[in-house]
């Protein structure tokens, strides 16, 4: 796979306890190639990088995505180990965008996380622009069956339903999913939290409605409303047999995330994303999730790699 590198281990670094105390003493190092790049027998998360902004840069936004998830893994390797011994972690590398072509990039990444769920791994992938989506839910999907209930839910503060009629892009990747799901005849399920009406035209919202998805604007995603939040979560996972988590850090307040594709003052805090993100995990129902839009060209002091770390970290030892 000339798209596919293995992690550089140098970017695994931080305190030494000889204790496995913190995270970069925890990872282990395999190759995607492999024909058993992880261990079966254990619990294990694989950590899985998406080089590419080439959507971004076909939807007019801000290139640099592509260098972000080494960026998160930076971040990530400091922080402290609370994992059980028994519980491996591994990183897996990164699937790169090769002369542009996005679609074949997808592919290989939907191909990457098919074999982990078939390896009993759980999937955390790091973008990369937010075309990121289409490759991971079809991997899943390829996985579960044109069968399984599965749904999407998106922490953003944008839909993501552009028309892909001029060409696939980071806008586009939902309303591609949604235009399969009606080729197969199965039903589209997503759940978009988040969103901001300057951040959306009406034919966006029009195309939410058409297409029968449940969203809540960014003024009602807040801890003020957290009962009225998991309320509708957890009717929309009670639709569900498995979710597919993907977090586009362009959604969080640019206080918290600027270093991303298109930032705003005007998006939401952690606090809620970690109340939400713990409802869901408790649910059982967690598949696979995913960390977009990751810019470290932009980034300020390494504040919003260090927020994209802080929800792997989370979601890690949450399950």
């Amino acid at each position: 796979m000339n798209n596919y590198k293995e992690t550089d281990v140098t970017l695994w670094t931080g305190r030494k306890s000889g204790q496995q105390l913190y995270l970069h003493e925890k990872v282990e190092f395999s190759n995607l190639a492999s024909k058993t790049p992880i261990t079966p027998s254990k619990k294990s998360f694989a950590l899985l990088g998406y080089c590419c902004d080439d959507g971004v840069q076909r939807n007019q936004g801000r290139i640099g995505a592509a260098n972000g998830p080494d960026a998160i893994r930076r971040q990530l390797a400091k922080m402290p180990n609370h994992l059980k011994d028994e519980t491996a972690l591994f990183d897996l590398g990164s699937v790169y965008c090769l002369d542009g072509n996005m679609e074949m990039t997808q592919e290989q990444l939907a191909d990457s996380v098919t074999k982990l769920l078939e390896q009993k791994s759980i999937g955390i992938l790091l973008g990369g622009g937010h075309d990121i989506a289409y490759g991971h839910y079809n991997g899943i999907k390829n996985h579960l069956g044109s069968n399984a209930r599965l749904g999407i839910i998106n922490f953003d503060a944008h839909f993501d339903l552009r028309s892909n009629e001029n060409g696939n892009n980071s806008g586009t990747p939902f309303y591609q999913i949604a235009q399969d799901c009606k080729k197969n005849g199965s039903d589209f399920r997503y759940l978009c939290l988040g969103i901001r009406q300057n951040a959306n035209d009406k034919v966006l919202f029009e195309t939410a409605q058409n297409l029968g998805v449940t969203y809540l604007e960014n003024i009602e995603f807040d801890t003020s409303r957290t009962e009225h939040v998991l309320k509708m979560v957890a009717d929309f996972l009670d639709t569900l047999d498995q979710v597919y988590v993907t977090i586009d850090l362009d959604g969080f307040s640019s206080a918290f995330a600027p270093g991303v594709s298109a930032a705003s003052p005007m998006g939401f805090s952690p606090t809620i994303v970690l109340r939400t993100l713990q409802f869901i995990i408790d649910s059982q129902k967690l598949i696979g999730m995913d960390i977009a839009e990751m810019n470290p060209e932009y980034d300020v002091d390494d504040q919003t790699a260090k927020l994209a770390a802080s929800l792997v970290h989370f979601v890690m030892h949450g399950i």
